[in-house]
C-alpha cells in the first residue's frame, strides 16, 4: 500500500470559505488543551482573553489599535509565501520603517508642518522596511545565502538600531532620561476616526483595505 500527497490544482470555493474557519476553530481548541494541562480553566481564559476584550469597548479599540500592524505585515508576509519565499524578518522591516518614517516627524517637529507629513512618512517607511528587506534578498541571489538566517538575523540588527537611536541621538532632552523621542506634532500622527477620545486611526481603515486588495489578488 503506497500513500501518496498530490497538490491540488484547483481549491473548491466551499474550501476556500471553510479552510480560515477551521484554522481559527483549531487554534482555539489547541489554545484550550494548553491551558487545561496548565491546570487552568479555558472557559476562564477565554472570558479574559477574548470575550472581555471583544466586550469592552475600549479594549476593543487597544485590540484593533495594535491588530493594524499586524495585519500589515502579514499582508506583506502572504506575498512572500505566495513567491515561495521565507521572509522571517517582517519585525525587523517594520522597525526600520518605523525609524525612517520617525526620522521625518522629528525633523518637522515643532514646524508647524502641514497635512503632507504623514503620508510622506508613509512612503518613507514603507521604502525603508523595503530596502532592509532587500538586504537577504540581495545575499540569496548574489550568494546563495539563505534569506531564512539572514532575515531573521537583521530583526535584532533592527531592534540595536532602535535601541541606539531611542537611548542616544533622538532622546528626549526633557523625556527624564527614559529611552523614547520627543512626542511626535499632530501633522506626523494619522487621524483618530473617532472624536470621543479613541485611539482607532486611519491605518485601521488601509489594513481593511489592503486585505481585501490582497484577497482578490491572491
Amino acid at each position: 500500500m503506497r500513500l501518496e500527497l498530490t497538490p491540488r490544482t484547483e481549491v473548491s470555493p466551499w474550501w476556500r470559505a471553510a479552510a480560515p474557519v477551521l484554522a481559527f476553530a483549531a487554534a482555539f481548541i489547541a489554545a484550550g488543551v494548553i491551558v487545561w494541562l496548565m491546570g487552568r480553566s479555558p472557559a476562564a481564559a477565554f472570558r479574559v482573553y477574548v470575550s472581555g476584550p471583544l466586550s469592552d469597548p475600549w479594549a476593543l479599540q487597544e485590540v484593533i489599535v495594535k491588530a493594524t500592524p499586524l495585519a500589515l505585515i502579514a499582508i506583506g508576509l502572504a506575498y512572500c509565501f505566495r513567491a515561495n519565499l521565507w521572509n522571517i524578518g517582517a519585525e525587523g522591516q517594520y522597525v526600520i520603517g518605523a525609524v525612517v518614517g520617525g526620522w521625518l516627524a522629528l525633523r518637522t517637529n515643532g514646524s508647524e508642518a502641514g497635512a503632507w507629513v504623514w503620508p510622506l512618512m508613509m512612503l518613507l517607511g514603507a521604502a525603508g522596511g523595503a530596502a532592509w528587506g532587500l538586504i537577504p534578498a540581495y545575499l540569496r541571489i548574489r550568494f546563495g545565502v539563505s534569506e531564512i538566517l539572514t532575515s531573521l538575523m537583521l530583526v535584532y540588527v533592527a531592534q540595536l538600531v532602535l535601541d541606539y537611536l531611542a537611548r542616544g541621538p533622538w532622546r528626549d532632552p526633557k523625556g527624564m532620561n527614559f529611552p523614547q523621542s520627543v512626542p511626535f506634532d499632530a501633522a506626523a500622527t494619522l487621524p483618530t476616526l473617532t472624536e470621543a477620545g479613541g485611539r482607532v486611526h486611519l491605518g485601521a481603515l488601509f489594513a481593511l483595505v489592503a486585505v481585501a486588495i490582497t484577497a482578490v489578488v491572491l
